[in-house]
């Protein structure tokens, strides 16, 4: 029953062309304003180093794409987590609760959907940076790079799906899930870093992104895509720090292994609350 579920859940998602195209809507934002605007400004910020003169380019693009693909892991769950909405809206839950299905089957099905679509769209959008890499010079990721960045986002899609399943258990109308989605795709290229280097801004906001999971994807995006252009060991720290392809705490380089625990960390706590809240509303979802 519950493969049923979520085949209805995807073909729901992927024939609403509007739910489509507005959960890529943060993504065509963000590589709209790098097209028109941030690409020669971000790229002068390293072109000056030794040896980038021929790869600067090559190099920012796959530092904003990296960002964009963690960017795409958060707001096409989100748009997924809509037919959820719609279907608490629309009192269709209600028709499924007096059916033959398990209410464990019927959330289990919009969280697996909402994975499913998230990796398929973040596919989509890796895809679609890698073609935008190589028209302006660069060159496709290598078999290595192209496993640990499929791994990652499965970890990242997995993790950013449980942070908005928690929130849109407390979402009961379709303008409220609307008005989050819209908020939501407006702060992400703030919140990973994109639209400003996380070396530009105060240090509260640092703070205030460090704590955001996703930025943690971005990171380890950042660091495989960028490393297929230039070696990271040629940066300067200081440019790694200000880019966002290292984090500092407690006056340390955040290693890899902590980042991969921080999304970790966000799948377990955030299923795990948004279970809990579901479960306390007797027979609601």
């Amino acid at each position: 029953m519950m493969i049923y579920l979520i085949k209805r859940n995807l073909r729901l998602f992927f024939r609403d062309k509007a739910s489509v195209f507005f959960s890529m809507l943060g993504v065509i934002i963000i590589i709209g304003l790098y097209v028109l605007f941030l690409g020669n400004m971000i790229s002068s910020m390293v072109d000056h180093l030794p040896g980038m003169a021929d790869s600067a380019r090559f190099l920012m693009d796959s530092w904003i794409m990296g960002g964009v693909v963690a960017v795409a892991s958060i707001t096409t769950c989100m748009g997924a987590f809509g037919i959820m909405v719609d279907d608490r809206a629309n009192h269709i839950i209600k028709d499924f609760m007096v059916a033959p299905v398990k209410r464990w089957q019927l959330v289990l099905s919009y969280i697996a959907s909402s994975v499913i679509i998230g990796i398929i769209m973040s596919i989509f959008t890796f895809l679609l940076a890698e073609v935008y890499i190589i028209i302006y010079g660069g060159s496709f990721v290598s078999f290595t790079a192209l496993i640990k960045i499929l791994g990652l986002i499965i970890l990242s899609v997995s993790a950013s799906s449980a942070l908005v399943f928690f929130i849109t258990t407390f979402v009961r109308s379709q303008n409220a899930f609307g008005t989050a989605s819209t908020i939501l795709g407006t702060v992400i290229g703030f919140l990973t870093g994109i639209y400003i280097p996380i070396g530009s801004l105060p240090n509260a906001v640092q703070i205030a992104i460090k704590f955001f999971p996703v930025s943690h994807a971005a990171v380890l995006m950042r660091q495989i895509m960028m490393n297929e252009a230039v070696s990271l060991n040629h940066l300067p720290m200081e440019v790694k720090e200000a880019l966002g392809v290292h984090f500092i705490a407690f006056d340390d380089v955040m290693p890899n292994w902590s980042h991969i625990l921080v999304l970790i960390g966000t799948l377990l706590v955030f299923y795990s609350l948004a279970l809990w809240a579901v479960s306390r509303k007797k027979g609601r979802i």
